[in-house]
């Protein structure tokens, strides 16, 4: 049973997505993945997009520890219909609908961002986690950070989870990644807008 660790909805229950599609977070990574992200002051007032969010339960947990916004994204039905139940627990817990859910594909998602005449962004995101799915290959990958690129505020950061068999990310130009950190099976890599 995963639960939200910490903030003002700490302690309470999330649903779990049935069957083996989705590979949550361990409550261990999420735990130190948090406390990184607030050491660095950067939850508090965020918003936030959890892409390949499976439960949500990275997205709901930056809500209770502060984040102002957070958008979910999933694409299958099951996870999706999982999403909008966390996403009410968590909001009925914070009085505010903080967490709403976007059902669709990542890569439509952040098309959607985008104004297509301009080509600038129509929303914007301080903190973008990504777990995207084992079988998601390195190229397919490096397009989703291009795209999430263009939706990022100034001073934003990026979280990839993968597996820790995984190379490193390509990442674009517009991204550095500035840290990573192993928990056994999971990596995570931190990486931020180059400045120009």
């Amino acid at each position: 049973m995963s639960r939200i660790i910490a903030g003002v909805a700490g302690g309470q229950p999330l649903k779990s997505v049935p069957g083996d599609a989705t590979r949550p977070t361990t409550d261990r990574v999420k735990e130190a993945l948090f406390s990184r992200l607030e050491s660095w002051d950067l939850l508090a007032g965020a918003r936030v997009l959890d892409l390949f969010a499976g439960s949500g339960a990275l997205g709901i947990e930056a809500a209770s520890r502060g984040a102002r916004q957070v958008v979910l994204v999933e694409k299958a039905p099951k996870a999706a219909s999982v999403c909008q139940q966390n996403a009410a627990l968590v909001n009925k817990v914070l009085k505010s609908t903080v967490v709403s859910v976007q059902r669709g594909s990542v890569d439509s998602v952040l098309d959607s961002f985008v104004n297509t005449s301009t080509g600038l962004a129509t929303r914007t995101f301080d903190v973008v986690l990504l777990d995207p799915p084992y079988p998601l290959t390195d190229a397919e990958l490096e397009i989703t950070l291009q795209k999430i690129a263009k939706v990022l505020a100034e001073d934003a950061t990026v979280i990839v989870e993968r597996s820790s068999r995984s190379p490193e990310p390509s990442w674009p130009e517009e991204l550095e990644n500035f840290s990573d950190k192993k928990y056994g099976e999971t990596h995570l890599w931190f990486a931020e807008p180059v400045e120009v």
